[in-house]
């Protein structure tokens, strides 16, 4: 059992780093977007009717999809003053009720960021701009996200779930890397 559990919570890492490293890449193209809208705006006199819509977009996916690799890293925002003065024990359920919290909220987004793709693809729902992209690929995104994170969350909990009934981690410090 737990080399199947290991397994899992190895693997989620894994995919969490790679999509999160991936969506990194468009951190140039964001930045090559808005660039370009200023030259094109102050220096051409020539705004773009797309610039703004891709670089909300880029910016859209770059935060929404990196949010499972700050909860792979440990990262977001905790109430130290408590967490930090009580037992391995009570940290591991802070976490597992903060995760369940925290994976309802996220089922709830993507279900609800899953009716708003087919919706969109269905009606052909564009962005309201000049421009007017098509915004189904923004709410797959959205789905992807929450379950991307979901996921990470799976792990986080059956990680805390065996801390807390055995004692022991259940990876060790390399394998959480």
């Amino acid at each position: 059992m737990k080399t199947l559990l290991s397994f899992w919570c190895r693997a989620t890492g894994w995919l969490v780093a790679a999509t999160s490293h991936t969506i990194s890449l468009a951190l140039p193209l964001l930045a090559g977007t808005v660039a370009f809208e200023v030259f094109s705006r102050y220096v051409l006199d020539r705004p773009t009717l797309w610039a703004y819509d891709v670089s909300l977009f880029l910016f859209g996916y770059i935060g929404a999809l990196c949010g499972a690799h700050a909860q792979l890293k440990k990262s977001h925002i905790n109430v130290d003053i408590v967490y930090l003065a009580v037992s391995q024990r009570w940290k591991n359920a802070f976490d597992l009720l903060a995760n369940t919290l925290g994976g309802f909220f996220l089922l709830v987004i993507a279900t609800k960021g899953w009716e708003k793709a087919v919706e969109a693809m269905e009606f052909g729902y564009t962005r309201q701009s000049e421009w007017a992209p098509s915004i189904s690929h923004f709410w797959i995104m959205v789905t992807a996200a929450a379950v991307l994170f979901l996921l990470q969350l799976s792990a986080d909990m059956i990680k805390d779930t065996w801390q807390l009934l055995t004692g022991e981690p259940l990876l060790t410090e390399e394998e959480q890397q």
